[in-house]
């Protein structure tokens, strides 16, 4: 087979004008011919036709408006049919009867982007998200309506519910974007996973989850309903299936098809825990498993996962970025090989689909101890229309689920050799056109901040090309002190300490209490009579306090209701308690969210006094809300200097909280860009007014990672981590649109003794890339074609290929490993076996140097045979380099 190559171009007029195309397209507001959605118990009918949907979920306000159509195509390029996402109410009406629908929020701009792309949108109204975010997408304001209970059979909840579902679902009917209007909405989603938690309201929580459907279906949106994690849903709602694995799912009712609504392929992360990855092989195999058995649409949760700007991460304590370990990472490139191997585990599937929808059920094959196929043929009803039997309409997925061991099978008189805990799929029920652990896609290492590498199985984890120094951001820096307490008119006093969010509304994570207490001559000296100190007691705290004694900081605690004990230094006389309660994060799930609150519980006391504890629970406080830094905007690019900014020296004394501001330029070209904090302590920051997030320095366990990691066997959120002994994020994501070429503001609030000068910025980018390809590989998944006559499949050529590709706008610079033969080692660590084509390196210099991407054939018609009887493979590493003259500019 001779070579192949593809070249990609920045900026180019077809680029310019699939982007008129798209603005053209959402003015116009038609993306498709009306149709219906229904669905039976095999699968949804779209326009009359059973269909076989990967779902990408993306949620819209975790990443900017400029970045939708990149990560939307990217997502169709890499098979999706449908893009999932969540609505948020607290961003939505972030104040009662008062709407936004603007910038990161614009979710009707979204919906029809995602039309113009010619996808679907599934779209999970809740209002309950959960998804770590704030609150569980929640508005703080709920809390405070009289009477009010979540999520149970409770009339003011329900009241303001049935408001916000009927708000959206109007807004989407009035834009035209239901399938039956010629848009894109094929689906909805009531409530979230409220099965979880059903029983925690008694005989209420299924009286709400009727009433919920009811009210839902009620709103005439015209497209079929789902509520996932809920066996108890009505005949008319769909209930589906959140998990690692759904094969074994089965609907509560025969007349359902089976939907996995989360395919969860990572997990979120805590500051001070480790970072978790999901293997690009298993994930796979889930999704095989749940075609294999049944399923008929699949939902990647997340298939962008982006980040929480702003105070919009959930919690407590979960970190800025929501990246997922997910197939496009938190900057939006494509994570590889999860994404590319991903890919092709979709094609295969969708070269099955004639044959998956044409067939009610599979039959069953059991072929081993733990094989076992299940086999869909062309013979059955269609919407009760019958087919014509055609056998060559049939389709195959061969399983092994055994952990550990590979395995030979015999189905249709040929042998096939099943890795474990691997899925075949053929489309032909002849050949093979994907195996689930055998990733034929590239790795892809990238520079700087690069805390989520997917890996494949017992492989070593790629090293990280992490730049060796980076320069700082600035060395001008201004500064501003923060006060500590007290600082503002609208303070409040009163007897007792009041719940953090009944005071605060979620508008700032800080509250102030202020309490003054005499200590008499007689304390002194029993503390001093006695060798002991007193303690500040607090019963119950939450997500983080900081303890001063007379405007010095004794201490401070964070965690989940814990209970906080601090050693005082008390002196004679009159002493000031300043506590400030933070919260990083609101809860997001569980029952009773309005109950939970955040800041102080129970009794807080001084201990260890002569005559008995001093009961601070009952004490005259003050309390301040937020900062005064915050009140003043002091982030906000037009704020003034008056605000007090003074030049930061060099040599300065770090001090407890300080604003810092400095003006720097972007980095040249269009790559993702980022802010290292690593050098800070905790705070929050701001770039031309914009909230990028909470920053908290935090470092993981050294223990729980492995240098290995194996795919088999079931997955769980703790395997296969890694950042052991590191910052759980140092890097923190600042979108492109929202910066300027030059003059750019950065304001950092630093609550700890650190000072910026090491802050840095760089972009993000694929620096390297591998792959390791056989000659004994699937055939590439565009090979296979479907006759228009017949729909019978045919295979063109079955000579395996080698795709490589770079970020946009990069190109493939220089090939620093080829070889064609037995190459041992792996990614960053390949070394020629004896079996080595001389020409190796001047042939994949030849089909890639110089673009974006290459293809290249795996066989001997292209190497020459090196070493005859030996199955042989290639393996390629090479490096990715933006052009030449942003390469100058960064140099100079």
């Amino acid at each position: 087979m001779a070579v192949a190559v593809s070249r990609r171009k920045v900026q180019s007029l077809p680029s310019i004008l699939t982007a008129l195309t798209i603005h053209l397209a959402i003015v116009a507001g038609e993306y498709f011919k009306p149709f219906n959605v229904t669905y039976d118990h095999r699968a949804l009918i779209i326009g009359g036709k059973r269909r076989i949907l990967i779902s990408a979920g993306i949620h819209y306000p975790r990443a900017t408006p400029e970045m939708w159509p990149t990560l939307i195509s990217r997502s169709k390029e890499g098979g999706a049919d449908v893009i999932e996402t969540y609505t948020f109410w607290n961003g939505h009406e972030p104040v009662r009867g008062q709407y936004n629908f603007e910038g990161r929020y614009d979710i009707v701009k979204f919906a029809k982007l995602v039309g113009s792309h010619g996808l679907y949108l599934f779209l999970r109204i809740g209002p309950y998200a959960c998804a770590e975010w704030n609150f569980g997408g929640f508005p703080v304001w709920l809390r405070d309506i009289p009477g009010i209970e979540f999520r149970t059979d409770n009339a003011p909840f329900k009241e303001e519910m049935e408001r916000y579902v009927k708000k959206i679902v109007d807004l989407m009917i009035a834009e035209s974007l239901f399938s039956w209007q010629g848009g894109p909405i094929i689906l909805l989603q009531i409530e979230n996973e409220y099965g979880n938690i059903e029983s925690s309201f008694g005989p209420k929580g299924k009286t709400y989850m009727k009433w919920a459907a009811e009210m839902a279906v009620g709103l005439g949106a015209g497209v079929p309903w789902v509520m996932c994690k809920q066996v108890d849903a009505p005949e008319y709602i769909i209930d589906t299936c959140n998990a690692y694995y759904c094969d074994g799912f089965t609907p509560n009712s025969v007349k359902k098809p089976k939907i996995w609504t989360e395919n969860w392929d990572g997990w979120f992360a805590n500051w001070g825990e480790r970072i978790p990855h999901r293997p690009s092989e298993d994930i796979a195999f889930a999704i095989a498993r749940f075609f294999q058995r049944g399923g008929s649409l699949q939902n990647y949760y997340m298939y962008f996962g982006g980040t929480n700007f702003g105070r919009t991460a959930g919690g407590p304590t979960q970190i800025t970025s929501y990246d997922y370990d997910a197939p496009l990472d938190e900057y939006g490139l494509l994570r590889q090989p999860k994404w590319g191997h991903l890919k092709d585990l979709h094609a295969a599937i969708k070269l099955c689909e004639p044959a998956l929808v044409a067939a009610d059920s599979p039959q069953y094959i059991k072929l081993g101890p733990k094989q076992e196929a299940h086999v869909y043929h062309g013979t059955s009803h269609n919407n009760g229309q019958y087919l014509s039997l055609n056998e060559s309409i049939c389709a195959a997925f061969i399983a092994n689920i055994d952990e550990h061991e590979s395995a030979v099978v015999k189905f249709y008189g040929q042998e096939y050799t099943l890795p474990p805990w691997s899925v075949s799929i053929l489309p032909d029920c002849r050949n093979t056109a994907f195996n689930t652990a055998k990733v034929g896609a590239q790795t892809s290492i990238k520079t700087v901040g690069s805390d989520s590498v997917s890996v494949g199985s017992n492989s070593l984890f790629p090293q990280l090309m992490i730049k060796s120094k980076l320069e700082s951001i600035s060395q001008s820096w201004m500064t501003l002190k923060e006060p500590l307490g007290v600082w503002g008119d609208k303070n409040l006093t009163s007897k007792g300490i009041p719940e953090h969010l009944n005071v605060t509304k979620d508008q700032s994570d800080y509250l102030w209490y202020l309490t003054r207490i005499y200590i008499s001559d007689d304390d002194i000296s029993f503390w001093e009579e006695n060798d002991v100190s007193p303690t500040i007691d607090i019963d119950s705290m939450r997500d983080f306090v900081r303890i001063f004694v007379n405007g010095q900081l004794a201490g401070s605690a964070k965690g989940k209701w814990i209970k906080v004990v601090q050693p005082v230094k008390l002196v004679q006389g009159y002493n000031d308690i300043l506590l400030l309660s933070e919260t990083v994060g609101l809860q997001n799930y569980g029952a009773f969210l309005e109950k939970d609150g955040a800041g102080f519980k129970g009794q807080m006391k001084i201990t260890g006094c002569r005559n008995g504890d001093i009961n601070l629970t009952t004490s005259l406080w003050t309390y301040q809300v937020g900062l005064k830094g915050e009140f003043l905007k002091v982030y906000d690019v037009n704020s003034t200097e008056s605000a007090g900014w003074t030049e930061l020296p060099n040599d300065a004394i770090p001090s407890l909280f300080s604003w810092y501001k400095t003006k720097f330029d972007a980095p040249d070209g269009t790559d993702p860009v980022a802010l290292d904090f690593s050098s800070m302590g905790k705070g929050q920051a701001w770039v031309n007014g914009h909230h990028i997030g909470r920053y908290w320095t935090l470092v993981a366990p050294n223990n729980g990672c492995g240098t290995t990691c194996d795919y088999r066997g079931a997955y769980h959120s703790d395997k296969c981590r890694t950042n052991c002994g590191g910052i759980t994020q140092a890097w923190y994501h600042i979108p492109r649109s929202w910066l300027k070429t030059s003059d750019n503001v950065l304001v950092i609030f630093e609550e700890t003794d650190r000072t910026p000068f090491e802050i840095s910025i760089s972009t993000r980018s694929t620096e390297t890339i591998c792959a390791q390809v056989s000659e004994k590989h699937y055939p590439p998944l565009h090979m296979w074609s479907h006759s228009e006559l017949d729909g019978k499949l045919s295979l063109t050529d079955k000579t395996p290929e080698m795709h490589l590709q770079c970020d946009e706008g990069h190109t493939i610079s220089s090939i620093e490993f080829a070889s064609y033969g037995n190459p041992n080692g792996s990614c960053q660590k390949f070394s020629q076996g004896k079996c080595h084509a001389a020409n190796s390196l001047s042939v994949v210099s030849q089909a890639c140097k110089g673009r974006n991407s290459c293809t290249i054939g795996i066989s001997n018609g292209v190497f020459g045979d090196p070493c005859r009887h030996v199955v042989k493979s290639l393996a390629v590493q090479a490096k990715c380099s933006p052009p030449p003259d942003l390469r100058t500019s960064a140099s100079s």
